[in-house]
């Protein structure tokens, strides 16, 4: 059974057309160092799933250029493919953690730092300002 009146329903919305040139550039701002493929589907206005099928379809057919080009040349296009290469970065220290208490009573205010390691003397420390 149907419950929504056909006034409720609203216009289809009509798929969006986008020239070849447009998905050469967006594909093209995807090849670029440092770019991220939800960045360039932002900034083009489309999906990230629509970009990255683009990406695909153009990795998997290849290009005009190669095509027309002598062997020199495809060797050479070849070559400027991006490469990565591994970096070994130093072990991350932790950082000197401290216990930072600050009391304040009226205009008067106490700044302690103690260190994370004497974290039971510190709780003694608190529980006898207390009482």
């Amino acid at each position: 059974m149907n419950t929504i009146p056909d006034q409720q329903a609203g216009p289809r919305r009509r798929r969006r057309l986008h020239s070849d040139e447009f998905k050469a550039d967006a594909v093209a701002a995807c090849a670029q160092p440092g770019m991220s493929m939800a960045a360039v589907a932002m900034a083009h206005g489309i999906n990230a799933n629509l970009l990255r099928r683009w990406v695909h379809e153009a990795e998997m057919r290849p290009s005009r250029d190669i095509v027309r080009a002598d062997a020199g040349n495809a060797a050479k296009a070849q070559e400027s493919k991006t490469v990565f290469v591994p970096v070994s970065l130093p072990a991350p220290t932790p950082p000197a953690l401290d216990i930072r208490v600050e009391l304040r009573r009226g205009p008067t205010t106490v700044t302690v730092s103690w260190p994370a390691g004497a974290a039971a003397e510190c709780a003694a420390w608190m529980r006898e300002l207390l009482q």
